[in-house]
């Protein structure tokens, strides 16, 4: 099916790989992105401004820019010694236009200019442009806070994002509701899928669209923050946040299935290695939920 409006829901490197997956195909895509990372650059660069998080939303920058192009090499290349040891270009470009121009948003959107990312096929947007922290509760009640102790912790039950009043982006509502696909993951599911459904009132937004919402499940099975967690555990976070996917996808050689109750599709997904997913293969497999 060619002519899809595709939006896709995540943060770190998984979501890079579904932009790359769709681009080809999708008459556009919409990258919503997580801004609650407090960890590496971002996370310094967090303790100094009190800015969202600026490091995913640079890497989905980067992934529809032309890879071939120096700059789109340059936004990615990161110091490795001095005072900016482990800052990416990207980073502090995104902090300086965001400075300048008074939002993440209109940062975003100047770089994506700057890249010759057309608007009419793609566009990065941030799921706030606030400066959000998530927050957890583990099973036994303990409550931690932040990304990176989140992503440490085993036995996550829940997480939410503070301050609580927080708007999840207009931009991202809308094209959420125009919507023919909606790709959840891959990704971390606590730190990366649900930080940014978790915002706002996006979990309404995808409650009430018209377009299939597809969950893409990880290669391998979390060390961490769903340890143990087999493909139905995963689903069954999502709902315990409000999120009903309408179908999965799986590689074979993945995590083991469970008690999945809702409809999925198993595909070879990986690359070659097995350890991460595919551009062209995730592409393939989603384009053809449309068909």
């Amino acid at each position: 099916m060619s002519g899809a409006d595709v939006v896709a829901i995540g943060g770190g490197h998984g979501l890079a790989v579904t932009l790359r997956a769709v681009q080809p195909w999708a008459s556009h895509v919409t990258a919503v992105v997580s801004t609650a990372d407090d960890g590496g650059s971002t996370g310094r660069l967090r303790e100094s401004w009190d800015v969202p998080a600026l490091g995913d939303v640079r890497r989905c920058l980067a992934a529809l820019a032309d890879p071939a192009d120096v700059w789109t090499r340059v936004l990615e290349r990161r110091f490795d010694a001095g005072e900016l040891a482990g800052h990416s270009v990207g980073n502090l470009v995104l902090l300086a236009l965001l400075e300048e121009l008074g939002d993440l948003q209109s940062a975003c959107d100047a770089v994506a200019r700057g890249f010759r990312i057309d608007r009419r096929r793609a566009r990065v947007v941030p799921i706030t442009d606030d400066a959000i922290v998530l927050h957890g509760r583990l099973q036994d009640g303990t409550d931690i806070t932040g990304q990176v102790a989140v992503a440490e912790s085993t036995g996550v039950a829940e997480v939410w994002v503070e301050p609580s009043a927080t708007a999840a982006s207009r931009l991202a509502i809308e094209a959420i509701g125009r919507a023919s696909l909606v790709v959840l993951g891959p990704g971390s599911l606590y730190t990366s899928v649900l930080a940014a459904t978790v915002v706002g009132e996006l979990r309404k937004a995808l409650h009430e669209t018209l377009a299939r919402t597809a969950y893409v499940a990880n290669l391998r099975a979390d060390q961490a923050e769903a340890k143990g967690y087999d493909v139905a555990a995963h689903v069954e976070a999502l709902r315990h946040h409000g999120i009903e996917p309408d179908v999965v996808l799986v590689d074979p050689s993945g995590p083991h299935l469970g008690v999945l109750d809702v409809p999925n599709v198993r595909v070879p997904l990986a690359t070659e290695g097995g350890v991460l997913h595919d551009p062209v293969r995730l592409g393939e497999a989603l384009r053809s939920l449309l068909l």
